[in-house]
């Protein structure tokens, strides 16, 4: 088995209400469309794993990060709406990470590859913009702002030749954080 298949169960539970309260959904893989298991959701808890949450079926729209822990008022507190609608387990990855930043679309411009998390692209690589990306190794978290803040995006081993196709038009991703095994 590949490193990047190995993966341990994870395991979010969402909540229609704050504190855990109301009905709940259970999850431990990769749900496209929640709207059938809830109405709405206030809180959830990661028992096991990393997640990403999306706003919109198809694992569309706002993206958010969700590690170990409870959330008792979640969606306030990320500045969500009251909707989780879809959710995509994160599996465990133990080998090295490397991914390739573009400039510009279709791997145009100015390249630099990552192997470690990168805190400001404009510091460190004098790239006012990344377009595309090539993720080879390992699962990463994209950030709109330097520090690891901001609007986030989840990528995964793959090419993304265009952000903004992918519905992330007008973002500029200004850091990079690798997805540890330490979720787990």
């Amino acid at each position: 088995m590949s490193n990047s298949g190995m993966n341990m169960r994870g395991k979010i539970v969402f909540y229609e209400d704050r504190n855990f309260q109301g009905r709940s959904y259970e999850c431990m893989s990769d749900c496209s469309d929640m709207s059938s298991y809830l109405n709405r959701c206030h809180s959830c808890r990661v028992e096991s794993g990393c997640f990403m949450v999306y706003d919109q079926p198809n694992y569309m729209g706002n993206q958010y990060f969700m590690r170990g822990g409870g959330y008792s008022d979640y969606m306030s507190m990320m500045g969500m709406r009251d909707c989780v609608r879809s959710c995509r387990m994160i599996p465990m990855h133990r080998s090295q990470f490397r991914m390739r930043i573009y400039e510009r679309e279709n791997f145009g411009g100015q390249m630099h590859e990552l192997m470690d998390d990168c805190n400001n692209v404009m510091d460190h690589y004098r790239m006012s913009n990344c377009m595309s990306c090539h993720v080879m190794d390992g699962h990463w978290l994209m950030f709109d702002q330097a520090q690891y803040r901001g609007r986030v995006m989840y990528l995964r081993p793959g090419e993304y030749r265009s952000f903004r196709d992918m519905g992330m038009s007008g973002m500029r991703f200004m850091s990079m954080r690798r997805i540890m095994d330490s979720c787990y």
